[in-house]
């Protein structure tokens, strides 16, 4: 093979490593979002259901536990699953900046925008109100 063969053939083995990276993150981002909807699910039945004195049973066995400390390790699972995918969705970002650079794409506008804080949602609030 020749050397200009060999360049494009390099080139075309990372962009494709980049596209990976980028549908894997995204499929975490799914699996992870999957598993917070679920725990979502959970928590209503728990709120719903029962009253707080019943123990319920967790997916750890046949173990039962008091339905205040089952929502409290869901809560916890849901705080760590949000910290995961906002870690995941800004590592995206990236990702899918860097793809676009190696196959010669602009960069996205617009994309690297963050929400409103609620003290800023509050401050625009109270300056639309004068």
């Amino acid at each position: 093979m020749d050397a200009e063969s060999q360049r494009v053939l390099e080139y075309l083995s990372e962009v494709e490593e980049a596209a990976e990276d980028v549908l894997t993150s995204k499929q975490q981002i799914v699996d992870l979002d999957s598993k917070r909807n679920r725990n979502r699910e959970a928590l209503n039945a728990l709120k719903n259901e029962l009253s707080d004195s019943e123990k319920v049973k967790v997916c750890f066995g046949n173990i039962k536990f008091p339905k205040s400390k089952t929502r409290e390790m869901i809560q916890k699972d849901q705080e760590q699953l949000d910290k995961e995918i906002n870690d995941l969705r800004k590592g995206l970002k990236a990702k899918v900046n860097r793809l676009n650079e190696m196959q010669g794409k602009p960069e996205l506008r617009g994309y690297n925008l963050s929400p409103l804080s609620t003290d800023e949602v509050k401050a625009i609030n109270s300056l639309l109100k004068r």
